[in-house]
């Protein structure tokens, strides 16, 4: 491991992925309408997801785009926070949503497995969810909103340090040339 952003922000995307998850199921069904168009919803999930994650394993330098992706989702995430379930074209926004956050959680995934600490993360991602959902289980004062906004906020901002990062680095490593 290079440094501890490369071991833990992975942990910390893939455990908040899935602990938002149940929030995001009810958003989704929301703006859904019906049970049809949400598993309409769901199947334009996967197969993007799919397509995410055969784009990453045919590119050669991928990881450069990771905190973009990180900014993607997040921004995503706090989208749907904001967005109003009374909204008359909330399914069409909610399958544009579904569409750009499968590309990008298939993407992150492919690149996920690819790393040293896939392994590890494993493990800890089992013991992590299921410690967070248990306290989400006793939080009764907030939304789901505001835990979908904030995941999307994290998100964003792990996103935009790695790009400002890897950016840095980049500036500093063409001075020394």
């Amino acid at each position: 491991m290079k440094n501890k952003s490369e071991r833990y922000i992975p942990l910390v995307v893939s455990v908040g992925q899935v602990a938002i998850f149940p929030y995001y199921i009810i958003w989704l069904k929301q703006a859904s309408i019906t049970f049809t168009l949400f598993a309409w919803l769901f199947a334009a999930f996967s197969f993007t997801a799919a397509l995410g994650y055969r784009i990453f394993q045919s590119k050669k330098n991928t990881s450069s785009f990771i905190p973009f992706i990180y900014m993607g989702m997040g921004s995503l995430y706090v989208l749907v926070s904001i967005l109003s379930n009374s909204f008359e074209f909330l399914p069409y926004i909610a399958l544009l949503i579904q569409v750009i956050l499968g590309f990008l959680q298939g993407y992150y995934h492919a690149w996920h497995i690819e790393r040293k600490a896939y392994r590890l993360h494993a493990v800890n991602h089992y013991l992590l969810v299921g410690s967070v959902m248990v306290v989400l289980s006793f939080v009764k004062i907030l939304s789901p909103v505001i835990i979908i906004s904030a995941f999307g906020g994290v998100l964003f901002m792990i996103g935009f340090g790695l790009a400002w990062v890897t950016q840095v680095t980049c500036i500093e490593l063409d001075d020394v040339k």
